[in-house]
């Protein structure tokens, strides 16, 4: 699945929060504004077309990786 890149402007303190919510779930910054941003179109009714949401973790030991 290709990924649309654009430059996000956040305060700060915005950004660190999200860092810290993201250290907490073993995300990346960038995986945990995905996930915010999914779960608040989702409150509000609406969810992507086409897309599935990324999976959370480590894959498990017995899966080959690519």
């Amino acid at each position: 699945m290709q990924k649309k890149a654009f430059a996000l402007r956040l305060d700060p303190a915005v950004y660190a929060a999200i860092e810290r919510l993201a250290s907490a779930e073993l995300r990346s910054a960038n995986a945990q504004i995905e996930m915010l941003l999914r779960e608040a179109l989702q409150t509000r009714g609406t969810t992507p077309k086409g897309t599935a949401p990324a999976r959370r973790g480590r894959p498990p030991a017995d899966t080959p990786k690519k």
